[in-house]
């Protein structure tokens, strides 16, 4: 039993402690301080806020660095620019659930809010689960590898998909079991009708959002395994990812259609990370140290975007709208 707490856990449980400390503290400060009453969130707030969970996942990194070295700091670092990066198209299947339900922004933040407490649990368990499995099997990784050459592969080839909502076979199996209100009361999840307890549309869009991030998780969580298999990197750096985008989600939901050229560079990632280790067997690891590869996967992401910035017309920039996003898919 110690054995396997040890794999799971990787580093000292007071770093756990502090790391899992810190998120609460942002959490309860972002709830209770910040957004005691519901609104609307506007850019400015949205902006500050996003910057406030970068800085602080940047500052992570020093952290890294000064308690398990300049190495595992590159590792956190590149982790962190893949898993935002790869949570990019969330925003898209986001927008397009509170679309179908109708939610107002004034009650958006508060779904984005419960749905992180929910990455925190989730994204534990798979990547718990995945550290046991690594360290027992090895040659997992290989397949991590081939199904991220395989992801990106498709992703280049393949046309772009819709997520629809109505199809999802999580949200039939919810509404045929789960007893509903008729409508939105307000930022409730339940409200009580005589002796019944009713969920009401809220608490179906909570759930949407928490079934669409564990499929993202399903290409993003092999990704940073491809990267690094210490289980202290890859969920601190998951968490801090999606902690930052949700915060810039109001932001994004705009910008995120004009980067029309990010699919083929988040699919070049994917093959990059997932041939590195295949690429180790023939050549000697130093040839391909963090730090490189941290600067290949930031020319990436970065030149995807400046492409789509440059090449988009103005006419297409200017009709862009917040209200009527039109989801696609990055991945899968």
């Amino acid at each position: 039993m110690n054995l396997l707490l040890t794999e799971v856990m990787g580093e000292p449980i007071w770093m756990w402690g502090t790391f899992l400390a810190l998120m609460l503290g942002l959490l309860v400060f972002d709830v209770g301080v910040l957004h005691r009453r519901p609104h609307e969130i506007g850019l400015r707030e949205s902006l500050l806020l996003s910057a406030l969970y970068i800085s602080l996942g940047l500052l992570f990194s020093l952290w890294v660095w000064q308690m398990l070295g300049a190495h595992a700091a590159m590792l956190y670092l590149t982790g962190y620019v893949v898993e935002k990066s790869l949570s990019l198209d969330n925003v898209f299947v986001i927008a397009l659930i509170f679309s179908y339900f109708a939610i107002p922004r004034a009650y958006q933040h508060k779904v984005l809010i419960w749905g992180i407490v929910g990455v925190i649990v989730l994204r534990g368990v798979m990547i718990g689960a995945g550290t046991v499995i690594v360290s027992h099997f090895e040659w997992v990784l290989y397949v991590f590898a081939v199904f991220l050459i395989f992801t990106g592969v498709k992703m280049l080839l393949n046309g772009d998909h819709q997520f629809e909502v109505a199809d999802n076979p999580v949200l039939r199996l919810l509404r045929r079991w789960l007893p509903l209100s008729s409508g939105l009361h307000g930022h409730r999840f339940f409200i009580r009708s005589g002796s019944r307890l009713l969920a009401t549309p809220l608490l179906l869009t909570l759930f949407m959002v928490e079934t669409a991030d564990l499929i993202f998780a399903i290409d993003s969580i092999p990704a940073i395994f491809s990267i690094t298999t210490d289980p202290y990197i890859v969920y601190t750096s998951n968490i801090f990812a999606v902690l930052g985008l949700r915060a810039l989600y109001f932001v994004l939901v705009v910008l995120i259609a004009r980067f029309t050229y990010l699919k083929y560079a988040l699919s070049l990632v994917l093959v990059f990370i997932g041939s590195k280790i295949f690429l180790a067997e023939f050549f000697p690891l130093e040839k391909f140290p963090s730090a490189l590869s941290l600067v290949i996967t930031v020319l990436l992401i970065t030149g995807g975007i400046l492409l789509s910035l440059f090449s988009q017309r103005p006419s297409e920039c200017s009709t862009m709208s917040a209200t009527n996003p039109r989801p696609t898919r990055l991945i899968k």
